[in-house]
């Protein structure tokens, strides 16, 4: 993991073989494949990666990835905070009003800049480069991204008032969440069918959309300075480990590394 003298934006650096499920972030991602190749679902269906490509994701966006023709991979990427992309690439826009149109982009021009920002990120971490250095960077890439690569938010059909209540539902009761059964009640259908209409709406299961609301409610608890063991129990997790396990299979990182990122970058 690094960190980055500009708010709302970190990243990580990953050599991994590791198979992602299906996850969201609420952020925008970009990156770059170092080695290796990867292939993943995306909002655009199956994509393939190439050593030298770019790879985006959108604010909850569902998507995966694991190894294609080789045993692992080798990425980068740069993850910013919706309002961050905007502040940076076009001000004056609403985030959610921006959407990155291809999840595997081929342009070198934008890979140019891209490398240059983690080549200043990591100067900084480590010889103490100017932060103003890495926020010029930082505005070539998101210019870039803005300029070439974004258009207006795909607006999707809104889910049904019944799947929008058992969602918010499953949200307000974290910690102790209801039944399929409870959830589909309300709108006078099986558990099944609650299942099947949730998971084509939101793209994940209810199980699975509950985790990743928990890991993301647990990355802002802890970049607020909370500690793990009163992040584990205010989000719902059985212990630390079972919160650590559920993090980083999310996010490619451990709750620990992210506090750790967090508690330097708070006292540069």
């Amino acid at each position: 993991m690094f960190g980055a003298p500009l708010a709302g934006v970190h990243g990580t650096h990953i050599e991994s073989a590791r198979a992602f499920g299906r996850h969201w972030h609420e952020t925008f991602g970009i990156g770059l494949i170092e080695d290796g190749a990867q292939r993943s679902a995306s909002g655009r269906g199956q994509v393939d990666a190439l050593a030298g490509d770019l790879i985006t994701t959108n604010p909850g966006e569902v998507h995966d990835g694991r190894p294609l023709g080789g045993a692992s991979r080798r990425w980068r990427m740069v993850y910013l905070e919706p309002q961050a992309l905007v502040r940076w690439g076009s001000p004056g826009l609403a985030p959610d009003t921006v959407a990155l149109t291809r999840p595997v982009i081929r342009d070198a021009a934008l890979r140019g800049v891209l490398k240059r920002l983690f080549v200043r990120l990591e100067r900084w971490q480590t010889a103490g480069l100017p932060a103003l250095a890495c926020e010029e960077s930082l505005a070539e890439v998101c210019t870039g991204l803005m300029a070439q690569h974004a258009a207006a938010a795909i607006r999707i059909a809104p889910a049904s008032a019944a799947l929008r209540d058992a969602r918010d539902r499953l949200a307000d009761e974290a910690l102790a969440p209801p039944t399929l059964a409870e959830l589909a009640a309300p709108a006078g259908i099986s558990a099944y069918q609650l299942l099947r209409r949730f998971e084509q709406a939101y793209g994940l299961p209810p199980h699975a959309w509950l985790l990743q609301q928990r890991t993301e409610r647990a990355r802002q608890m802890i970049r607020g300075g909370a500690t793990l063991a009163q992040v584990a129990n205010d989000c719902g997790f059985a212990d630390q480990s079972h919160m650590t396990r559920a993090f980083a299979r999310r996010f490619g990182f451990t709750p620990g590394a992210w506090a750790r990122i967090q508690a330097r970058d708070t006292l540069r």
